[in-house]
């Protein structure tokens, strides 16, 4: 049934909207169908009067169009002067007074006008468009009342004809109905900001309007005031300097303040936020920004302003875990109300505000007393080396401590896991089979290893316990350069310093890491610097000098770029906080501002006769597994002293000879030995003289 054809129909004195009221309805809806119902007495005495008459055929009567031009002062007395004098209308004034006086106690709109900045005509917008929301059958009114059966969707017009705005009111982009998302123009209008447009209220903000608790923002969780006060906190220092910020420029009231903390991932940011809004008394709203970062730019606004309204609207501070996700452009349409914090695992671009003043807290790395102390109040065991000495994050050490009672292993491979989260693609893990008794060196080689070890081992006790980190105040990690010819054991040496320090080793895949692409090889070897600073490992540079090579004389822009890649090198690996080593065959094409930075460069040579014959005895048992002799007569003060040869070249001799003497059924002997030996030297470009392995 259309507008015009219910013209005629008699009203009832206690007509309900669509028949869809009911006591228990919020009471905006309730004034809502109270001045509706107003309003419809109105029109049916227009429609009913000759200032509206119906004449036959014709589309548009004469008398509606002289209705419409009469002066709207007069159309307004008109309209007043029947409502003071219609017996129905005076009753229907009553209702209206009634329920606005029940809409302004119960003051579900005006709270969430008062939270959102929005004015009354905005609350009386947003009231009219979440009622349609909530009753749908009240859109046949809005049709009625719009005398146009094909809009039936609430508009500021029809808004400002049944709330009786005094003044006109235009709402556009500005509007906090817009900048909130509370309420919108209908998409697909040409001219969205017209009176006459379709508006409609975001569903997600329904639950505020109705009776019941309203469920959160999706990836939010809600923390009330002084629940993460209870968490041990790890940098007083930091949250002090948070607060003191936060308090000398709010005053103790409403805040308008971003705060960014940086920090690695589990350091414990989201505790720290939450123990600052404990000591302001505020609740906290936790948002994840992953579910920010992963949808489509109009999406990703439109859930980032979403959770911003959960926040602004329980009055609790809002914190965006991992907003160094989020593109700049969502952080730029939020709405700047409210205590903002965000963390982060890098710098964070947040738009200039002139009116919002903004603070960055940068959480320092946990030094091994503090460790240990964490793991005091997280666990009544003994903390154990890998908390003591590994760089763990509070997240891994209180990962760990929850699995304390299955034993020593368990919070080690805990340990371990926490540190493997987040490697780079670009690490490839290395097996490390090999222990000291397995590595032949040079004496003054390996004391110089040896060296190197005591200091990974020491390190935290002399920077914290003794202060010496002062000395090194741009990174305090150990890097090494395995400088020799290929085969004298830089790549072993490596395994055996990481299996005894028990750190996982990473080989660097250098063909990756360089990019074609301006800027792509800085932004692969930034990944790899972050990810390997926070883990327990040992990165391993192999052929180094790929990408660790001098700087050229600048001929071209191919020259200009490699130069910049280079120099960004530089400034990461004086920061670099982790342990490295780089090996390579060809030290002198090594940029010498790399050598300037690395803690040791240890120069491995050619094994001596004294370390053949070692290299020798350890590539070659004496018995079988089955304990059945292996070897037959071998003289290895001949093999050590007559074939100059490397560790490398000797284990893959042995192995050959081994394969020798099994095709003949035989045991190695030095026959099968020198054969080999004489085709790995061959292999490998080295002369042999005649007679020399007779």
């Amino acid at each position: 049934m259309s507008a015009v054809e219910t013209r005629d129909q008699p009203l009832p004195r206690t007509l309900q909207a669509a028949g869809g009221g009911h006591a228990s309805e919020p009471a905006f809806i309730a004034r809502i169908r109270a001045r509706a119902r107003r309003r419809v007495l109105w029109l049916r005495h227009l429609w009913s009067s000759g200032l509206m008459g119906m004449e036959q055929g014709m589309a548009i009567p004469h008398t509606e169009v002289d209705r419409l031009l009469l002066p709207a002062e007069e159309l307004t007395e008109r309209e007043a002067c029947f409502y003071a004098t219609d017996e129905a209308a005076r009753h229907a004034a009553l209702e209206v007074r009634e329920a606005d006086r029940r809409a302004l106690e119960d003051g579900v709109l005006e709270r969430m006008g008062r939270k959102l900045g929005l004015t009354a005509p905005e609350q009386d917008l947003l009231g009219l468009a979440a009622a349609a929301e909530i009753d749908p059958l009240l859109r046949r009114v809005y049709g009625y009342l719009h005398d146009d059966a094909a809009l039936c969707s609430p508009t500021p017009w029809l808004a400002a004809m049944l709330f009786e705005w005094r003044s006109p009111f235009s709402f556009g982009p500005e509007s906090g109905l817009v900048r909130w998302r509370a309420a919108g123009p209908v998409e697909g209008w040409n001219s969205p900001w017209s009176p006459a447009t379709p508006w409609r209220a975001d569903p997600h903000l329904l639950p505020y309007l109705l009776p019941g608790e309203a469920p959160l923002a999706a990836d939010s969780a809600f923390i009330p005031t002084g629940e993460a006060g209870r968490l041990p906190c790890l940098y007083p220092a930091e949250r002090q300097e948070a607060w003191a910020f936060v308090e000398a420029l709010t005053g103790g009231e409403q805040p308008t303040v971003d705060i960014v903390l940086l920090g690695p991932d589990g350091a414990g940011k989201k505790t720290l936020v939450g123990q600052l809004c404990a000591e302001l008394g505020r609740d906290l709203l936790v948002a994840d920004a992953r579910g920010v970062a992963a949808a489509e730019p109009k999406e990703a606004v439109e859930q980032a302003i979403r959770v911003a309204r959960t926040a602004c609207l329980s009055g609790a501070a809002l914190y965006w875990d991992g907003a160094e996700r989020v593109a700049p452009a969502v952080w730029r349409a939020l709405p700047n109300v409210g205590l903002r914090l965000f963390g982060t695992t890098a710098p964070l671009e947040l738009p200039e505000r002139p009116h919002t003043p903004r603070h960055e807290v940068r959480l320092p790395r946990l030094t091994q007393a503090m460790r240990k102390e964490l793991w005091a109040q997280l666990s009544d065991q003994p903390a154990p080396a890998p908390v003591a000495d590994w760089p763990l994050a509070p997240g891994a050490i209180a990962s760990a401590a929850r699995v304390a009672p299955a034993g020593p292993e368990a919070v080690r491979e805990a340990c371990r896991g926490a540190t493997r989260r987040g490697m780079s693609h670009f690490c490839a893990p290395l097996p490390c089979p090999y222990t000291w008794e397995d590595l032949v060196l040079p004496e003054p080689v390996r004391t110089h290893v040896e060296e190197l070890e005591a200091q990974v081992r020491l390190r935290w006790p002399v920077y914290e316990e003794w202060g010496l980190e002062r000395l090194c105040p741009m990174g305090r990690g150990i890097t090494a350069l395995f400088a020799g010819p290929s085969g004298t054991g830089k790549t072993m040496t490596a395994q055996v310093l990481a299996r005894s320090l028990e750190l996982e080793l990473y080989r660097i895949d250098l063909a990756g890491v360089m990019s074609k692409y301006i800027g792509e090889t800085e932004k692969n070897l930034k990944q790899i610097f972050d990810s390997c600073e926070q883990a327990n490992v040992l990165l391993f540079f192999d052929e180094a000098d790929a990408i660790f090579g001098r700087r050229t004389e600048i001929k071209d822009a191919h020259d200009r770029y490699a130069n910049i890649e280079t120099d960004y090198l530089l400034q990461r690996m004086e920061q670099f906080d982790g342990l490295a080593v780089l090996a390579t065959n060809r030290k002198g094409e090594i940029d010498p501002a790399f050598l300037r930075r690395l803690r040791f460069l240890v120069d491995f040579t050619e094994p001596g006769p004294a370390e053949r014959a070692a290299l020798w005895r350890l590539a070659l048992p004496e018995r079988t597994p089955a304990d059945e002799p292996l070897l037959d007569a071998i003289d290895w003060e001949v093999l050590a002293a007559r074939l100059s040869m490397t560790g490398a070249e000797i284990k893959g001799a042995a192995l050959a000879a081994a394969f020798l003497a099994r095709a003949e059924g035989s045991r190695i002997g030095m026959r099968h030995l020198l054969h080999a030996a004489r085709r790995e030297m061959t292999r490998q470009g080295k002369v042999v003289r005649a007679g020399s392995l007779d």
